[in-house]
């Protein structure tokens, strides 16, 4: 069992930074990919990033591309986003996941991860 706990989020103005964190426990950490998604109101969950651990290659969703960073410290078991120069299509409910296996190109399909963290808001204002 892998436990997910996000933290970081809040509210920015439009072009602002906010770094989001995900804190994981569990024997089987570090799993084979960890990835961001966001959710917004009326919104189908959204894949926004991807990072492998064993390789530490990444993917992005195109409307992060340059602005958004994932990244992971193995050693703290912690899983990062760093969202620059956001904007407000960015507000959204964030949330951590964790898949048991190297999920590829399809790295944003939801169903493909098994552990979901409870999420961390962000609002960005224009």
């Amino acid at each position: 069992q892998v436990r997910l706990v996000e933290s970081g989020g809040g509210s920015v103005q439009a072009g602002g930074s906010l770094r989001l964190s995900c804190a994981a426990s569990g024997a089987t950490y570090p799993t084979y990919s960890m990835g961001w998604f966001r959710q917004a109101p009326g919104k189908e969950r959204e894949g926004v990033a991807v990072i492998y651990s064993s390789t530490g290659n990444t993917d992005y969703a195109d409307s992060v591309k340059g602005r958004f960073t994932i990244s992971q410290d193995n050693a703290e078991n912690t899983l990062y986003l760093q969202m620059n120069s956001l904007k407000p299509a960015d507000t959204a409910m964030y949330y951590c996941a964790s898949s048991l296996y190297t999920v590829g190109v399809g790295w944003s399909d939801k169903y493909e991860y098994n552990y979901w963290g409870q999420g961390t808001q962000v609002t960005v204002s224009s």
